[in-house]
């Protein structure tokens, strides 16, 4: 097996079908669909009644308080049963290009060493597309933009290392593809970003984070966990993280004020 896909869903209802047929419309078929879903309680179960003997189908047994954080405890059990030598995330209510795996095999047959690789999503909002602004440079001392989750495909053997050592279930406001994103482009370095747009992000208004109002606490509190968690992992890796930049310092003020 080249593939596995893994889809994460919660309430994903309106849009799980278009992410499933994106998947089963792959133009190869060296691949595995595994939907892990965190006991949705919209119309979510019907859908996947539909694509009985497609997918491979975990539930979880309750909501998570955090969607963002479980996302890791999804991942880890769609992990437990694939057989891919390489894992596409993929967001319920995100959809691929039916080139995406041809183009992202393509990538890991000519560079061997590579662990990650991002492709560019398009962003769609009420039915209209937008391009993804990637800063070529990264903020000064700070984070590289990140690259949404569903645009992430990723060496099997390398996601069980971050997930069970590396990229821990701390930090409630971290969303998984922060993490890998900060893990595979500022740490271990074997990744590639390339130019096909062979991934569709949807931004959907009523999700948990997006929620979380610009310079509100909660918006402060993720931003210093942000800062932690990156300063954990470089001293794990024996990096030097520079914990006194301006942004960390603001950062830890405001809270005390708020």
């Amino acid at each position: 097996m080249k593939f596995s896909i893994i889809v994460t869903s919660y309430n994903k209802g309106p849009y799980i079908k278009e992410c499933l047929k994106s998947c089963l419309n792959q133009s190869i078929k060296d691949y595995e669909i595994i939907v892990c879903d965190n006991f949705s309680d919209d119309n979510s179960e019907l859908i996947f009644k539909e694509y009985n003997g497609l997918i491979k189908l975990i539930k979880k047994e309750k909501i998570s308080k955090i969607a963002a954080v479980n996302q890791i405890d999804l991942i880890k059990e769609g992990l437990k049963i694939s057989n891919g030598e390489y894992i596409c995330l993929l967001d319920g209510d995100d959809y691929f290009q039916a080139d995406k795996l041809k183009n992202i095999n393509k990538y890991f047959y000519e560079n061997k060493n590579l662990n990650v690789i991002f492709d560019i999503p398009q962003i769609k909002k009420n039915n209209n597309f937008y391009k993804f602004k990637l800063k070529k440079k990264y903020q000064k001392n700070i984070w590289p933009t990140i690259i949404n989750t569903s645009s992430i495909t990723i060496k099997s053997d390398f996601l069980k290392r971050c997930v069970e050592n590396d990229i821990s279930n701390s930090y409630d406001f971290l969303e998984i593809d922060f993490r890998l994103n900060v893990y595979a482009r500022c740490v271990d370095k074997n990744y590639k970003i390339i130019p096909e747009k062979l991934t569709v992000y949807r931004s959907v208004e009523n999700s948990i984070i997006s929620n979380i109002k610009k310079f509100s606490k909660i918006w402060w509190i993720k931003r210093l966990q942000a800062h932690e968690f990156m300063n954990q992992l470089y001293l794990k890796k024996n990096l030097k993280y520079k914990k006194n930049n301006m942004d960390y310092i603001l950062t830890k003020i405001i809270l005390k004020i708020l």
